[in-house]
């Protein structure tokens, strides 16, 4: 095996089990188990069964942990539930890894070759008949939800904007845009640079690919520990001590904990990278903390329905988005109080998982429905996609709502 299946099979998370006392509380919690029965539970199938792995899976409904993360946060004991479950589907897949799992973790690739085809691809991707050749041939589902590509990509935007109109004053920050950010959810990473740059920020978007989270949560722990050095390296080159802040609430986590704790990568870039990391919402309430960030919001008067996706409460910095948005003016923010929208990266693409996903996230979606007042908040890529189609809602980053609080744009209830 590799050193990040041996690692898998035998260390830190490991090391962990025997604190596991029964009580059933990740069972409880799990968004999984409590709507299906394919999935026999975080307890069993992670430190119960992991005392009779020795290297072999005695239970493949391990498949159906969504790996959300829910059960490690709210294990009182400290046992690394979902870890354990990740490592462990690693090494029960290593000899028959799925084509279609390899192929949905490229992110960078299908943006690459989506946006210079982007209202072809987009259309494609809108046909009923395309996408059920789509789920047949390839196994992604034909109602998950998919990206629409742009035609202009975040670094083409980049090399044709005007140079920022406000001076830079609080010096240089690194900005993480992550793969989706690049080619999918350009908007978001624009608004976020414009953000910082109008807080005083010289804003640096160094040439980044992907930081292998994909990768890593379908088990394919060796090339996820290639993206995620090679990122490191790519983040780094940007310079040395400085912050780097991220709107891509996923990808940030894979840098502070999740290639270590689940990969055992340990390497020295990971380290330096993954202390300097920040999520955007979580860096703009420290400043507002220390009395540095602007209060110069316009009054709002909206509800904003909320959801807080699992990959973000997995890294335990709190709600920082609710807190964040709640300081401007009029704005009254709904937590979902959900674990999870059900789509937990690519789990919800699949087309024998879809279903599942759905009953997941069905509450989420009500909620937004509910609460509306013509958009809603969350904070990562995929779980945006899933809450968009399965509710109807316009749903944007937390960042988007401040940037039209500090009146850089209009366009936040159109």
């Amino acid at each position: 095996m590799s050193d990040a299946l041996d690692f898998a099979g035998h260390e830190l998370s490991r090391a962990t089990l025997d604190h596991c006392v029964k009580c059933t509380i990740c069972e409880t919690v799990c968004p999984v188990s409590r709507v299906t029965p394919l999935f026999s539970g975080p307890k069993y199938v992670g430190p119960q069964a992991e005392r009779f792995r020795a290297g072999e899976s005695v239970d493949h409904s391990l498949d159906y942990c969504s790996s959300c993360g829910i059960c490690t946060l709210n294990c009182p004991q400290g046992v690394q539930i979902a870890e354990l479950n990740s490592q462990a589907r690693a090494v029960m897949k290593k000899d028959h890894m799925p084509v279609r799992d390899r192929l949905i973790t490229q992110t960078t690739l299908e943006g690459a070759i989506m946006s210079p085809l982007a209202p072809i691809a987009n259309t494609a991707l809108g046909i009923k008949p395309v996408r059920t050749i789509i789920e047949k041939v390839i196994g992604v589902h034909r109602d998950a939800p998919m990206p629409e590509a742009h035609r202009e990509t975040l670094r083409a935007w980049l090399k044709k904007r005007p140079a920022p109109k406000k001076e830079s004053t609080r010096g240089p920050i690194i900005f993480f845009h992550g793969c989706a950010g690049g080619y999918f959810e350009v908007e978001t990473s624009k608004k976020s640079i414009e953000l910082l740059e109008h807080l005083g920020y010289e804003v640096l978007v160094p040439k980044q690919g992907c930081c292998g989270l994909a990768e890593q949560s379908n088990g394919l722990f060796d090339q996820a520990t290639k993206s995620v050095l090679k990122l490191c390296k790519q983040l780094q080159a940007a310079g040395d001590d400085l912050t780097i802040v991220s709107a891509s609430g996923s990808c940030v986590g894979m840098l502070k904990h999740e290639a270590h704790e689940i990969m055992g990568v340990d390497a020295a870039e990971l380290t330096d990278v993954g202390v300097r990391s920040r999520d955007i919402s979580e860096f703009l309430l420290e400043l507002a903390d220390k009395g540095e960030l602007p209060m110069d919001f316009r009054q709002m008067n909206i509800t904003i329905p909320y959801h807080q996706p699992c990959q973000v409460k997995s890294q335990g910095m709190g709600a920082p988005a609710i807190h964040l948005m709640e300081l401007v003016p009029g704005v009254t923010v709904l937590d979902s109080d959900q674990p999870c929208c059900g789509i937990a990266g690519t789990y919800g693409l699949k087309k024998e998982k879809y279903e599942i996903a759905q009953k997941v996230g069905a509450p989420v979606f009500e909620h937004m429905r509910e609460h509306s007042e013509g958009v809603g908040a969350c904070d990562t890529e995929t779980c945006r996609w899933q809450i968009r189609k399965g509710s109807g809602v316009k749903t944007v980053h937390p960042v988007e709502v401040m940037h039209y609080a500090y009146g850089l744009s209009d366009d936040l209830l159109v």
